[in-house]
């Protein structure tokens, strides 16, 4: 069975910085690409940032660009987000996301097959 476990969430201020990782258990993804989107409350799920599976091309939201940091550790069957100068527009649960056949760096949801259950990021003004 498949798991992605988010960690490091919390409840930090404006400027700040988090790191999350997410956990992969079940099967190895050191082949395809993973990924990270949020979701704020009343809105829709959206794309965070992206990782092929090398770890060398990554893609990001313009809204996050500069500021956050995706990276991993296939070694450890792990990816991390790196975010500092966190804005209290980035309060949202995040979620980690890892596909079964993609291996760029996709932003699409549709291309990743495995979630977690999320970590919520609240950041105070």
């Amino acid at each position: 069975q498949v798991q992605l476990v988010e960690s490091g969430g919390g409840l930090v201020q404006a400027g700040d910085s988090l790191r999350l990782s997410c956990a992969a258990s079940g099967r190895t993804f050191s082949s395809t690409a993973m990924g990270w989107f949020r979701q704020a409350p009343g809105k829709e799920r959206e794309f965070v940032a992206a990782i092929d599976w090398t770890g060398r091309r990554t893609n990001y939201v313009d809204a996050v660009k500069g500021r956050f940091t995706i990276s991993r550790d296939n070694a450890k069957n792990t990816v991390y987000l790196q975010m500092n100068s966190l804005k209290p527009e980035d309060t949202a649960v995040y979620y980690c996301a890892a596909s079964r056949n993609t291996n760029w760096a996709t932003p699409r949801p549709f291309n990743y097959d495995y979630w977690g259950q999320g970590t919520q990021v609240t950041v105070s003004s």
